[in-house]
């Protein structure tokens, strides 16, 4: 039997997604996330709240194919617009980045970074903020993420793929370095040597060191630090949502990506007991 999970006095019982999360991994967030408000009249369980979400992160649904078992699809929808303004998405997804980095003997704050981008198509409907990335041949948008030497999300920003790698890298170092001033060195390919950006990077007070193809070498090739960025492209392409941009709000593409990343970050933690 299920039982409507608007009514904070119903228990839970329903069938187990693997999405969902286990007790530990809800006590890593649990103390982030913000309870309802006294006034509001039904109390949703928040950890079925975060079931959801990461739910249609991962399968790619639409909010109103969303399971019946789950929360009415109308609150969950309110509340992942609610954390995304309010940002509490980024709060949980660095809170996680800091705990691994300490789990792993790392300091909290990265000195040096990887960049690049990802060209993706948008849904038929979207019209703001996309373009034609020549390059590609693709319309749509692209994804402009910084990563630690994890491969941990350091930032993303999601513009129309049409803007030039090493203009739409400005945006996501800027954020990147607003966020960690400790930031000293970032990699990256080619594109990022181009329009004088490493001198752009220098008077924002960091390198920029594009990773180069050794000379003479054909094919495919593994390049020093550029791997780790494109290991997680495929840890987010994993993730359903992210087949296609089908947010009419680039801004809601970012939370998605980091919403991707939490719940990678969550399982590692369980899995490694940390």
């Amino acid at each position: 039997m299920f039982f409507h999970l608007n009514n904070s006095n119903a228990p839970m019982s329903r069938k187990k997604y693997n999405t969902d999360i286990a007790k530990s991994q809800w006590d890593y967030v649990k103390k982030i996330i913000p309870q309802p408000k006294r006034h509001t009249k039904r109390n949703i369980d928040r950890k079925e709240i975060l079931n959801a979400i990461l739910y249609i992160v991962r399968t790619g649904c639409q909010w109103r194919n969303l399971p019946h078992d789950f929360p009415n699809w109308k609150s969950v929808y309110n509340v992942f617009y609610q954390w995304r303004n309010d940002g509490t998405w980024k709060l949980i997804h660095d809170y996680l980045v800091h705990k691994i980095r300490r789990a792993v003997g790392k300091k909290t704050k990265p000195t040096a970074g990887v960049i690049d981008s990802q060209s993706a198509k948008t849904d038929a409907c979207i019209c703001q903020e996309t373009g034609y990335d020549a390059a590609k041949k693709i319309k749509g948008r692209k994804r402009h993420i910084v990563v630690d030497t994890l491969g941990l999300l350091q930032n993303v920003v999601v513009h129309s793929a049409d803007i030039q790698d090493q203009e739409g890298a400005k945006r996501v170092l800027r954020a990147a370095k607003r966020g960690n001033k400790k930031l000293k060195v970032v990699f990256g390919d080619s594109a990022y040597k181009r329009n004088n950006l490493p001198a752009w990077a220098h008077r924002e007070g960091f390198v920029l060191q594009p990773v180069l193809r050794p000379v003479g070498v054909k094919g495919f090739v593994i390049l020093p630090k550029r791997w780790i960025v494109e290991r997680t492209f495929a840890w987010i392409g994993r993730h359903r949502r992210h087949a296609k941009d089908y947010e009419r709000n680039p801004k809601t593409s970012e939370t998605m990506i980091q919403i991707a990343m939490i719940g990678n970050m969550l399982n590692y933690l369980h899995k490694n007991n940390l």
